[in-house]
């Protein structure tokens, strides 16, 4: 979809996303690296737990589609070589701090002059302007200043910050989709411009409606573990099962209640309930809570009652009873378990990538879509530091071999 399209991924880990999102769908995406690699390249988990430049699975994980070159920027010649290879270029992606390139005469107004349908995409923190857009920040700060990690964790106990860092892929995915609007503004007025992406604001987007209710003065949502809290109200989502834990929509309303009540229908014929619990108003019951006609005690004994009754039983025996039964049932599965997932090998998500290196083949996660008449592909595995430097800069800027062993000499290249 995007085969005519040529990008110039310059981004550290920050922004690694963006680049294979367009990479996925068809762009001709140049991963620039400074000589030696970058540093994501050092970034833990490795393959054999060792060490690598070649091994890193979070460079593996964000760079498949890509080409690789290496060109130092701290290099006048380094500069001239970026401004050449942006002259030919439709998307420039960075990550570094607001200012960096600027400063090196590669910020947008200069790559500007230079191809004017260049569209430039900057991804920061919090954003290239306003008071905190020099702030130096990690995952933990983003989430912090945007408003989720205040949702996430215990409630008796300060926030968590999810483990997989988030911040900078909702950063990442929102810039790719920026970029593409930019694209398509392009088609109507010649011109390129510069996308400005904060990771704060994309993840403010991810507190779903709690910043509106907290703009409109209404119930927050507050941090409740494997649930949510609505004002006094606490729900829980996540309960135990004998061999891990699944996801029960145990709440309650006139659309939902009726489920509830198939749940608690099933915990009596155990034995787990009393027929007064099962029979509660599952369609009124919120108001019963909130009206006080019932404590919010009871409430608090129910989801302990349904806690008691599926740590007894597999993830695997709630999912067949509740598909059996229509109960809002789901076993929360493991990284490995999503790997052996009949579901996902039934669409023939999984994709063989050869790593030669290490002379194996490994098992990538598949396309993100699957467009019917231009089916994602996957025509590269991630490069390896500085492969594509000759084909880039011989094939494609037309320098001669001596050019170039003497730009590796100097290390510029």
């Amino acid at each position: 979809m995007l085969s005519p399209y040529r990008v110039l991924d310059l981004t550290t880990e920050r922004g690694l996303l963006c680049g294979q999102i367009l990479a996925d769908l068809g762009a001709d995406v140049i991963k620039v690296e400074p000589p030696g690699g970058s540093p994501a390249r050092r970034l833990g988990p490795f393959v054999g737990d060792e060490p690598h430049l070649e091994r890193s699975l979070v460079w593996w994980a964000y760079n498949r589609n890509k080409r690789g070159i290496t060109l130092d920027l701290e290099h006048v010649e380094g500069r001239a070589l970026l401004r050449r290879l942006a002259a030919r270029a439709d998307f420039l992606i960075e990550s570094d701090a607001p200012g960096t390139l600027a400063a090196r005469g590669l910020g947008p107004a200069d790559l500007a002059a230079v191809n004017p349908r260049l569209i430039y995409v900057s991804i920061s923190p919090f954003g290239q302007t306003g008071p905190k857009a020099g702030y130096a920040a990690s995952d933990l700060t983003v989430m912090a200043a945007s408003g989720p990690l205040f949702m996430t964790g215990d409630a008796d106990r300060p926030p968590l910050r999810v483990s997989v860092p988030q911040a900078f892929l909702h950063a990442s995915a929102e810039a790719a989709a920026a970029a593409l609007i930019a694209l398509h503004e392009r088609h109507r007025s010649g011109l390129g411009q510069h996308v400005d992406v904060s990771a704060q604001q994309a993840v403010a987007l991810a507190t779903q409606s709690g910043s509106l209710a907290a703009a409109v003065g209404w119930l927050e949502t507050d941090r409740v573990a494997g649930g949510a809290a609505i004002g006094p109200l606490a729900l829980r989502f996540v309960f135990p099962a004998s061999d891990g834990h699944v996801s029960i929509t145990l709440v309650f309303g006139a659309s939902i209640g009726r489920f509830t009540r198939r749940l608690m229908e099933w915990v009596h014929e155990d034995g787990g309930c009393d027929a007064a619990t099962r029979d509660k108003d599952w369609d009124h019951y919120f108001e019963l809570l909130l009206s006080g006609q019932e404590p919010f005690a009871e409430l608090d004994r129910v989801k302990q009652v349904v806690a008691d009754f599926t740590s007894t039983r597999t993830k695997a025996d709630l999912l067949t009873t509740a598909l059996a039964r229509g109960l809002l049932i789901a076993p929360v599965a493991t990284v490995a378990e999503v790997v052996e997932s009949e579901q996902l090998a039934a669409r023939g998500y999984w994709q063989l990538i050869e790593h030669p290196e290490l002379e194996r083949t490994f098992r990538y996660p598949g396309p993100f879509a699957r467009p019917s008449a231009t089916p994602l592909t996957y025509r590269h595995r991630p490069p390896l530091v500085g492969e594509h430097n000759r084909e880039i800069y011989v094939g494609d800027l037309g320098l001669g071999d001596k050019e170039l062993a003497a730009l590796r000499t100097k290390g510029v290249v």
